[in-house]
């Protein structure tokens, strides 16, 4: 059988590497749109936690698998159809993960100074499409909107010491850009409470303990909140009496002096719910946001925020949305949910569409991390491995693959990029970071990058 993955980020990889292993014959070739791959290991991932980066070795044994081919700089829907991919394979993966943003929705979102999430990560992980962002990060204070694990990311990509940040794998281009910051106080507001954060402990400790930042939480905030999350469940519960704790005790001494010396600080503001953002005076830029005060109504996890008709400013000159990553259509060819933001599939089976299947973000919603990706595309794998066993999908017709597929491209001008030349590519980078002392200074220029390998 002949597998079609489209998109090489986790959710393409373990899809790959789960039939391959459990298919003894199966041959599954990758198609990404970049000439380089990983998606978002590589381009979302904070460039100070390289250990979650290192998926990638076992992505690249996959890819150096005989019965594995990896062909970059071939955009699926643009270069060759998702019908033409039908023809040439028995089955087709879509894993393309989510390449939008959620919007907010509010007058003066498009004003100069605030950007998504989603285009910052990208501007300082190096992904081509956001290499010329240029944030301006000369006012003192910035507001990001969202209480996940991507806004604390974004918060301490703002507030880390330069030191720290020049022993990582940040683009060039950002880091002297943060150099030149002048941004002192982060504020990261959410709609609803302290117990519907969407952040984990490990990086709430990291915010806690970053070098010349100080925490600034309202005790107002966490009163009463011990005896609300008693029967919570234990990593909700151990995440709220650590804020509790940070908001409500004292520091020692040597904690104190540190932090009234911190020349940095950032804090958690809640219940507050985006109405507008606030134009300067020539009606270009941002110099704040009004925020629409809140109740809420439920308990938990499905708590809802109502405003309550106050209203407060906050000024802020950088405004940063970090409230989720959005699915796109790929093809007409393909059913999709815009409501959802998802491709409408049964344990992976696009509906109505024999023989197409999706696994990751664009199957099941933007949220969770790698391992959630894994065990996601593993069921998508089930799926296919099925269906080949009980026949399903007919193998008895045979199909060429990508011999079908380099037709096509070739006649419409398209060359793609194979793992070796992907190699290349990272042997470069990682050459260029040991000689600025990092672990690689990645190519955020596609033609860069093409250039290099010689097409």
């Amino acid at each position: 059988p002949r597998v079609c993955v489209v998109g090489s980020g986790p959710a393409g990889f373990y899809t790959a590497q789960h039939i391959l292993k459990h298919h003894g014959e199966a041959r599954v070739d990758i198609y990404e749109k970049l000439p380089v791959p990983f998606g978002l290991v590589r381009f979302g991932v904070a460039p100070d936690h390289p250990e979650v980066k290192n998926v990638i070795n076992a992505f690249t044994q996959t890819a150096r698998l005989e019965r594995c081919a990896y062909y970059g700089n071939v955009t699926v829907g643009r270069d060759v159809t998702v019908a033409e991919l039908r023809q040439a394979y028995h089955a087709v993966v879509l894993s393309y993960g989510a390449e939008d943003n959620r919007v907010l929705g509010i007058p003066g979102e498009n004003l100069s100074g605030v950007h998504s999430a989603r285009e910052f990560v990208g501007w300082y992980n190096g992904l081509p499409e956001n290499r010329d962002l240029k944030p301006d990060l000369s006012c003192e204070t910035a507001l990001i909107l969202g209480h996940g694990n991507v806004a604390l990311d974004i918060a301490r990509i703002l507030l880390s010491p330069l030191s720290l940040l020049r022993k990582t794998d940040i683009t060039d281009g950002s880091l002297a850009a943060l150099a030149c910051s002048k941004v002192k106080r982060v504020w990261l507001v959410g709609r609803r409470g302290p117990l519907q954060v969407a952040f984990t402990i490990k990086e709430l400790r990291e915010m806690i303990n970053l070098p010349g930042a100080r925490p600034v939480l309202n005790p107002a905030d966490f009163a009463g909140l011990e005896t609300a999350v008693k029967d919570a469940p234990r990593p909700r519960k151990r995440l709220t009496e650590l804020m509790i704790k940070t908001a409500l005790e004292k520091p020692g001494e040597k904690t104190m002096e540190a932090q009234a010396a911190a020349p940095r600080e950032w804090g958690l503001k809640f219940q507050r719910s985006p109405q507008e953002v606030l134009p300067t005076a020539d009606g270009r830029r941002a110099r704040g946001i009004r925020m629409a005060l809140t109740r809420l109504e439920g308990l938990g996890d499905s708590a809802k925020a109502v405003p309550t008709g106050d209203v407060e400013e906050l000024e802020c000159g950088l405004v940063l949305s970090s409230i989720g990553y959005r699915s796109l259509p790929l093809d007409p060819a393909v059913p999709f949910d815009t409501q959802r933001g998802i491709i409408p599939n049964s344990s992976g089976r696009v509906e109505g569409v024999p023989g197409l299947y999706c696994s990751g973000w664009v199957k099941r919603g933007p949220t969770g991390v790698i391992i959630t990706t894994m065990n996601d595309s593993f069921d998508t794998a089930q799926s296919v491995l099925e269906d080949l066993r009980v026949g399903t999908l007919d193998v008895s017709t045979s199909r060429e693959g990508f011999g079908a597929m380099e037709s096509i491209l070739r006649s419409r001008g398209v060359r793609p990029v194979s793992f070796s030349d992907w190699e290349k590519i990272d042997a470069a980078e990682v050459a260029r970071g040991k000689a600025a002392g990092k672990p690689r200074e990645k190519i955020v220029d596609p033609q860069e990058m093409l250039r290099l390998i010689g097409h």
